[in-house]
């Protein structure tokens, strides 16, 4: 005859019992536990054979022949088995035992070690453990909770079940039901009015547990399979007893537990939306801020009123660095986490079937986008203005000083002029004395002409002044009108007083002739004196080496003409001492004055000592300001070697995640690892960004404007940076979310490269994007018949077929069915798709996703099958808090079957969706 092996159950997925010794054929059970067994089994048993009119009494007796064997597995099943043998001979039962056996096995159940003749036989370990097989098959095999099924899912659904109850812990089928709590509140979760639960003890077991079963028994129809003693009196209760028990429990509340089932669907589609909501109001409020933080910045970036002063224009630019370093850098960092929100958000609303985020009117990442450039268009203008500022206030300060010394040199020169211009003196003067007189004005003329040039530049610079915008340009013009008066006034005084003296010239014969060579000579010479302390004393103003050798250069030329200017200073001497000699000599009647001059020997020698003095001074200023542009020299090659080697490196490193981002190099996984290395190796990266902000510095407050040794300037360092860590950030976020939609959608990896290969192909300018056109023609490729305006999925495409497809549609589409996709993937209209909105588009074609059919399917279930449903029921089955939502949110019910307080399911389900609004 056939053995068979005993096995309670044996799937790979449900293999929730181990390979269980006790029913080894040569081990006896513990005499409790049999004892259990026998009770609950007989008690399962006829709960069943009742149905057909009979029971058992004795379980090892009554299965002997094999017909209520046989009848069991029928009731159970619901098929019928082969006819059974009506003989009374033992071959005839061992028979009817076999075609029972026979039929457990048929349902996948292998048996260990048991044939027919031990159930014959009354082998009562045996028949125990076949029935504990049948009840594993029959009764629990199909429990499944939340993806868990069979020992572990009813273990599960006990816990969830007795959860609320206070010293209720169940985590096993033996002591965790010893006190009966758990029983009664399995109960009173599905039966509250059967059981006074705030009355139980948990240290009353024996009434606690006779009060479950006599409950179950009476209003339950579970029969009574243990008595309380056989619990509290052991150590450890049967196991297979306890389940079988327990799993009478699950059948009997069954239909509650699709009212379960269906409140967990609603919970989670409630949770999606209710953390939708949540970043949807943190992108909002994000979007705000930031929003409001550039409307307040652009005014003050705008803002070109100009200071009076450098100190006031240097603090204005170091405001401006501290913007820079310190305000705006966390902003470029909200601003790339708002982009990040954005995309997560879109991503999620896409993966739970829900419409895509549509933010505030003027609150879009391209709002955002546009104002941040605008942001960037007034910066830059900004720190050009600065400088242009700086520039200018250096240049004006440089012209002041200038107006105020050759004014002031003009002033002293034109003091008690107009005096001597209206003196009368030639109407008494004898005949020398009156040529004495028009030679002097002669002489005076010559001076006068020879201060011409000096009026014309105090007039030039104060014109420059003047376009400059200096803010003291009133007092300089005041002073170069009066001037400028001055100097008409001078010219009209000397015109007149010379036509005088021409009209007594006549009467003038002698004249010294000596003097007047002396006059002539001493008085270039003197201006000429007086011109080179000016020059010696003139501030200059350079920002190159080449400026300042161009200085020096023209300081030396002056320098060969001194002893030339000595001989000259000599033979004027020379005159005066000639003269001196002819008075002495013939003892001429003089006053001991040169008559057509005020210039005396004293005042060219004082003015050639101090000529002599201010050389020296004057080679010291320019070594000094030649060693200040060698030290600007190194300070633009300082940066120039750091420049030039950060910004190639940013470029790089652009184009290196470029090609990370868009090459398909190893799983997602693999790239985001790589990407990560590259974002921490970029960070790294910041102290030399640092180091050169500090060279950068250094040339500002040195005043250099230009650098020779490099294209690169601090700006365009600061942009790339700012670009390369928005870029690996925002690549890194698109590799996420690809991961995010192919592990929700089950995406293959082979898949995601078939996608990334078939973009790429049509991506030819790699910018990571495609046109409506290159996006058109990918969808073909992958064998998307849009032309007939509705969608077709073949997985692939021949080359002929691909090529007759594109000849007969001349790479034009189905206008229709394309705008349809392109209103998925690019609902921002923007006229490009990205690759994360192609991915979507793709799993979003392939995957099945919760509906609000489904939702509303579910709510069905919970109102029992009503068109509504009562905000009691809503508390009773969710949890509180999404209880609430559902309640604060659902419109009331205004069928004609609605009663007081009826909440209308049907379109808070709809509105869950986008396709009515909640």
């Amino acid at each position: 005859m056939p053995t068979f092996d005993m096995d309670p159950y044996d799937g790979d997925e449900n293999n929730y019992m181990p390979q269980e010794d006790d029913w080894d054929r040569d081990m006896l059970l513990d005499p409790a536990w049999e004892k259990q067994q026998r009770k609950t089994f007989t008690a399962w048993c006829n709960s069943h054979l009742r149905k057909a009119g009979t029971q058992i009494e004795n379980i090892e007796e009554d299965f002997r022949d094999g017909l209520k064997l046989m009848l069991l597995l029928e009731v159970i099943s619901g098929e019928r088995l082969a006819k059974p043998e009506r003989g009374k001979m033992r071959v005839h039962k061992i028979s009817n035992v076999n075609k029972a056996l026979h039929y457990i096995t048929s349902k996948g159940v292998k048996l260990v070690s048991i044939g027919a003749e031990e159930i014959v036989d009354g082998n009562a370990k045996m028949t125990l453990g076949m029935i504990w097989t049948i009840i594993l098959r029959f009764a629990i095999q199909d429990i499944s909770v939340e993806e868990t099924s069979a020992k572990e899912g009813l273990l599960l659904w006990c816990q969830r079940k007795t959860a609320p109850y206070k010293n209720v812990n169940i985590q096993n089928f033996h002591i965790s039901w010893k006190d009966g709590l758990g029983f009664c509140a399995l109960i009173h979760r599905h039966r509250p009015e059967l059981i006074d639960y705030g009355k139980l003890r948990k240290d009353d077991p024996m009434t606690n547990l006779n009060t479950a079963f006599d409950v179950a028994e009476k209003y339950l129809d579970i029969p009574k399979m243990l008595d309380a003693e056989d619990i509290v009196g052991t150590a450890r209760p049967d196991e297979k007893a306890i389940m079988t028990y327990v799993s009478s429990f699950y059948h009997a509340f069954s239909g509650a537990q699709k009212a379960e089932t269906a409140a967990n669907r609603i919970c989670k589609v409630l949770a999606v939306n209710q953390e939708n909501e949540q970043l949807m109001e943190d992108y909002e409020k994000l979007a705000s801020d930031l929003l409001e933080w550039i409307r307040r910045t652009i005014p003050w970036l705008e803002n070109r009123a100009p200071e009076n002063t450098m100190q006031a224009m240097q603090q204005k630019l170091e405001d401006f660095r501290d913007y820079r370093r310190q305000h705006k850098p966390p902003k470029v960092q909200e601003k790339c986490q708002l982009e990040i929100n954005f995309n997560t958000l879109q991503t999620k609303l896409r993966l739970s079937n829900r419409p895509a985020f549509m933010p505030s009117e003027g609150k879009m990442v391209s709002d955002v986008s546009n104002a941040w450039g605008g942001l960037e268009g007034a910066e830059k203008g900004y720190e050009e203005w600065l400088l242009n500022e700086i520039r200018r206030l250096e240049r004006l300060d440089h012209l002041a000083e200038k107006f105020r010394q050759k004014a002031a040199i003009h002033e002293t020169w034109t003091e008690g002029k107009e005096v001597m211009l209206q003196a009368r003196d030639f109407e008494t003067a004898s005949l020398s004395e009156i040529k004495a007189l028009l030679k002097k004005h002669e002489a005076f003329e010559s001076d006068l002409a020879a201060h011409q040039d000096r009026v014309e530049q105090i007039a030039a610079i104060a014109q420059e002044l003047n376009e400059l915008d200096y803010y003291d340009s009133p007092s300089v013009n005041a002073r170069c009108q009066n001037i400028c008066d001055q100097w008409d006034a001078l010219g009209a005084l000397t015109q007149k007083r010379s036509e005088a003296l021409q009209r007594t010239e006549k009467l003038l014969e002698t004249i010294d002739q000596l003097y007047l060579e002396f006059a002539k000579r001493a008085a270039p010479f003197n201006n000429w004196m007086e011109g080179a302390m000016e020059d010696l004393q003139d501030t200059f103003i350079v920002h190159t080496i080449e400026e300042i050798q161009g200085l020096s250069t023209a300081h030396e030329q002056f320098k060969a003409t001194l002893p030339d200017a000595d001989k000259e200073r000599g033979a004027i001497l020379g005159i005066h001492n000639e003269i001196a000699k002819i008075v002495a000599t013939y003892h001429v009647n003089m006053a001991g004055t040169n008559p057509y001059t005020t210039i005396n020997p004293q005042d060219i020698n004082a003015k050639w000592d101090k000529v002599r003095q201010l050389v020296p001074q004057r080679d010291q200023a320019l070594i000094e300001e030649h060693a200040r542009q060698q030290n600007n020299e190194r300070l633009r090659r300082q940066f120039a070697n750091q420049a030039n080697v950060i910004g190639p490196w940013i470029q790089t490193k652009m184009e290196e995640i470029g090609r990370i981002s868009i090459e398909m190099h190893g799983t997602l996984e693999d790239q985001l690892t790589h990407l990560r290395q590259y974002e921490k190796n970029i960070v790294n990266y910041k102290p030399k960004i640092d180091q050169l902000e500090g060279d950068h510095q250094l040339i500002q407050e040195a005043l250099i404007f230009d650098n020779k040794h490099t294209n690169y300037t601090m700006e365009h360092i600061r942009v790339g940076w700012e670009q390369l860590l928005t870029t690996i950030a925002r690549t890194i976020n698109e590799i996420e979310n690809q991961i995010l939609t192919r592990d929700a959608k089950g995406i293959s990896q082979d898949q995601m490269n078939e996608f990334r290969a078939s973009f790429n192909h049509f991506d030819r300018d790699h910018s990571g994007t495609l046109g409506a056109e290159e996006f058109k023609a990918c969808l073909i490729s992958l064998g998307f018949d849009i032309a007939n305006d509705a969608q077709k999925k073949t997985g692939m495409m021949e080359a002929e077929d691909f090529k007759t497809c594109l000849i007969s549609l001349g790479y034009n589409m189905g206008e229709a069915e394309f705008s349809r996709i392109m209103s998925i993937v690019d609902p921002n209209r923007v006229g490009v798709v990205t690759f994360q909105a192609f991915i979507d588009f793709m799993s979003r074609e392939t995957a099945d996703t919760d509906t609000a059919d489904q939702v509303m399917a579910s709510f069905k279930v919970l109102a029992g099958d009503k068109n509504y449903i009562l905000a009691d029921e809503l508390r009773r089955e969710l949890p509180p808090d999404q209880a609430e939502y559902c309640i604060a949110r659902m419109a009331p019910y205004a069928g004609p079957d609605a009663i007081p307080g009826a909440l209308d399911y049907m379109s808070f389900s709809t509105a869950l969706y986008g396709e009515s609004d909640l």
